[in-house]
């Protein structure tokens, strides 16, 4: 039987990872704020949504027990599809609140399952060669699911609000949408996705192997040399932005009467989805070929300074209220930027930290670390911007990034670690 190409189910594969995660994390931001939800109920409830992430890799082990990695992916791609459209169907309700959070829920533990399917599908799938040559477009096609979820979703959004004049019906029709994209994907990779000779369940006879091999893995990462400065590390890297998540899009819509800006949804989703998505690619990419050059630890403050300063754009935009939309794009471009530059130190000091023989599985351990980080500080964001208004709250942010400075000067890295030779380099050009 010749084999499927990757070509076929590697891009729509991670444009189906995307979608749920962006609209549990961001979608669900913007929807519940034109739904006149509370900015303190809306950080509260929503930073819950980051637990399965959180506790992902407790589970992720026994997803290899049970079935394979390609019914994990079909049935929790329907899952998310149907999951989205009963989102659609309770925004008319009178408690939607409460409705759509417990949707939200069972979407959130789908989509981590899902990552946890594909990103293990994918490995097995694929040549060492076929996954080292996929890599990037593996990550185009997330960010396109992004671009897509937190862009034109939102964007549509507000056209439907402006069309109907009824904000719960236009967010109804735009999650309808959502689901019919999940829902497509079902379809898709329920035919094109391959069938791998090695995906199939753990027998047996190494499921207790496999129980043993996971508490190791746990206790081991625990007693990595300066496995406390890395703790504070992953937890504190990102305390401004965990705060600072929550509450850009609430203050981008609120009135200026509210201390907001007054953006309309498809203004929002235009700045953060599309404007926000480029600049937060391209620092990303511009970080990466950094730390490719000079190596992480030479890189390291100028990465810890640009994640940090930008932030205080909100400072700007918060005391002057403008409503100039390219300066407003303007900012939010610079901000995000910076932060993709930024954000490049952390993921490769969790790579840096992972290296060993356990280093797939302290990884996710890291990962796991890396959204309770921005889950706890999100929690109370709404209650702290409610307090203290807008103003002041990104004043406190920027006091917040002391915290990032304070845990980078604890760091120990070693001078060449990411950095390419001479002689690869040479190859690469």
């Amino acid at each position: 039987m010749k084999p499927s190409s990757p070509w076929k189910w590697v891009p729509t594969l991670y444009f189906a990872e995307g979608i749920p995660y962006v609209v549990v994390m961001t979608l669900s931001l913007v929807m519940y704020k034109r739904m006149g939800i509370s900015n303190t109920d809306i950080a509260l409830y929503t930073s819950w949504l980051n637990l399965p992430w959180v506790i992902k890799p407790l589970w992720s082990p026994f997803i290899d027990l049970l079935k394979t990695k390609r019914w994990w992916i079909v049935w929790m791609q329907l899952l998310l599809g149907a999951g989205l459209a009963g989102i659609a169907f309770t925004l008319p309700a009178s408690h939607f609140f409460r409705l759509s959070l417990a949707i939200f829920w069972l979407l959130a533990f789908s989509s981590a399952t899902h990552d946890i399917a594909a990103d293990g599908f994918y490995m097995l799938g694929l040549t060492e060669h076929q996954q080292a040559l996929f890599v990037g477009i593996r990550s185009t096609f997330y960010r396109i699911a992004t671009i897509a979820g937190q862009g034109l979703l939102i964007m549509l959004a507000g056209a439907l609000e402006t069309s109907t004049g009824r904000i719960p019906l236009a967010w109804s029709l735009t999650f309808l949408v959502a689901a019919g994209l999940m829902l497509g994907c079902w379809l898709y990779h329920s035919l094109a996705l391959p069938r791998p000779d090695q995906d199939h369940p753990a027998t047996t006879g190494i499921q207790g192997h496999i129980v043993k091999d996971f508490l190791h893995t746990f206790r081991t990462f625990f007693q990595k040399e300066k496995a406390g400065v890395a703790l504070l590390f992953m937890l504190l890297y990102r305390l401004p932005e965990a705060q600072l998540a929550k509450m850009s899009i609430p203050f981008l819509i609120d009135p200026l009467e509210a201390g907001g800006l007054g953006m309309t949804t498809q203004q929002v989703g235009f700045a953060q989805g599309t404007i926000g998505i480029i600049g937060l690619t391209l620092g990303g990419i511009i970080g990466g070929m950094a730390v490719a050059r000079y190596g992480l630890r030479r890189c390291l403050w100028p990465m810890v300074w640009a994640i940090s300063l930008p932030d205080a754009v909100y400072v700007l935009l918060s005391f002057t209220q403008t409503t100039l939309l390219p300066l407003i794009n303007l900012c939010l471009f610079v901000e995000q930027f910076g932060y993709g530059f930024g954000f490049t130190a952390y993921m490769l000091y969790l790579i840096y930290y992972a290296q060993g023989p356990h280093q797939t599985a302290h990884y996710a351990i890291c990962t796991a670390f890396m959204a309770i980080g921005m889950m706890l500080p999100g929690m109370i964001a709404g209650w702290m911007q409610e307090t203290l208004g807008y103003p002041l709250f990104f004043i406190w942010i920027m006091v917040c990034t002391l915290a990032t400075f304070g845990v980078a000067a604890l760091l120990h890295i070693d001078e060449q670690f990411g950095k390419k030779t001479a002689k690869e380099r040479q190859k690469s050009a």
